[in-house]
């Protein structure tokens, strides 16, 4: 067995543990700091998922822990900018209440299935990208001028994607349930 495999899962690892510090450099103001470290821990999300695709180095633990690295990261980051009102509170309760409901649906259908095979949709990755570009952009906002209607766009994006990736997850977990319900009774 190769121990070359567990690189992607250290990576994540790193991203994991580098959340705090990220929290106290966005509430320290320290916003050239957490740039670059959120620069840093996006492309650690592409390198390990590129190592883990690439060389076969996939297991079951970096399936989990990957989208719980890129969800802390980016619940941290939202919370903190809103704390500091660089992003509208209302958007950040939108990106956590879908979280939180795309959880719960996830935890609902383990718990009556005993599986867990819930794969990420083409919105659902435009939206975490579209989060990191306005996380991305909101903290550079502090260290040099950015127009007011870029950070609109990209607020107005925020919130299109994360709700229509949150509805497309519930009518997928619909979808799930009523072939499920189907199947039990052919």
């Amino acid at each position: 067995m190769s121990y070359w495999r567990f690189i992607p899962n250290l990576i994540t690892a790193a991203r994991f543990a580098s959340v705090p510090l990220l929290v106290w450099w966005l509430i320290d103001a320290q916003y050239y700091n957490a740039l670059l470290l959120f620069f840093l821990m996006g492309l650690s999300d592409a390198l390990d998922g590129y190592l883990a695709k690439s060389f076969g180095w996939k297991t079951t633990l970096g399936a989990y822990m990957d989208p719980a690295a890129d969800k802390a990261m980016l619940i941290c980051a939202y919370v903190s900018l809103g704390v500091q009102n660089l992003l509208p509170h209302w958007l950040v309760f939108i990106v956590i209440l879908r979280d939180v409901a795309i959880l719960a649906g996830a935890l609902s259908y383990n718990i009556s299935t005993r599986s867990l095979d819930i794969q990420p949709t083409l919105i659902s990755k435009f939206n975490t990208f579209i989060q990191i570009v306005l996380v991305f952009v909101v903290i550079y906002s502090q260290l040099n001028a950015v127009p007011i209607l870029l950070l609109q766009i990209f607020i107005g994006l925020t919130l299109f994607t994360t709700i229509a990736s949150g509805l497309d997850y519930m009518l997928e977990e619909r979808s799930r349930r009523t072939a499920r319900h189907s199947s039990k009774q052919a």
